[in-house]
């Protein structure tokens, strides 16, 4: 079933990490003063969003303030569903940066289609969408680089990143 969760007045936005680097969940949350959800995605997903954002606030009006915290998430997470795809918008009028955030769907296989047996309404994830000022987005990316410093130390020689007992380097074969 999809649902469409957004926030006009988000007051909380941020990205986040459960667990030990190596095996961490990451998290999208956003909220507004009568609640918040959270969505489930890959490091890499928050990684390049963080870098899209940052182009993106190269188009818009500087935020008054340059020095952003990083915003934690809200426990106790529960996702409302993993995500799939991330478009990011701008809102030229208000100065708004828009982020929709689809769920991960599973498609269909050939044999369910020729059955038919795929009702249209299962192929239609749910919807976050989040309505950001210019300072919420710098404090995203400011909240992603600091989740990503705190991963595992790449590997000096290929860059994968290191497990606390080490790693098969593929350099060193």
């Amino acid at each position: 079933m999809s649902e469409l969760y957004e926030y006009r007045d988000t007051t909380h936005f941020t990205a986040g990490a459960v667990g030990e680097p190596g095996a961490r969940t990451f998290y999208i949350q956003a909220g507004d003063g009568f609640g918040n959800h959270s969505v489930k995605l890959e490091k890499q997903q928050v990684s390049a969003l963080a870098d899209f954002l940052r182009t993106i606030l190269e188009d818009l009006p500087a935020p008054a303030n340059n020095v952003f915290t990083p915003v934690p998430l809200i426990e106790p997470v529960q996702p409302v569903f993993v995500v799939g795809q991330i478009a990011v918008g701008i809102d030229e009028i208000e100065s708004r940066v828009v982020l929709v955030v689809e769920e991960l769907v599973d498609q269909p296989t050939m044999e369910e289609e020729l059955a038919a047996v795929v009702d249209e309404q299962d192929l239609k994830g749910s919807t976050l969408r989040v309505h950001l000022s210019v300072e919420q987005a710098a404090a995203f990316i400011e909240t992603s680089e600091n989740l990503m410093e705190g991963g595992r130390p790449p590997c000096r020689l290929c860059g994968q990143p290191l497990d606390p007992s080490g790693h098969p380097c593929p350099r060193l074969n």
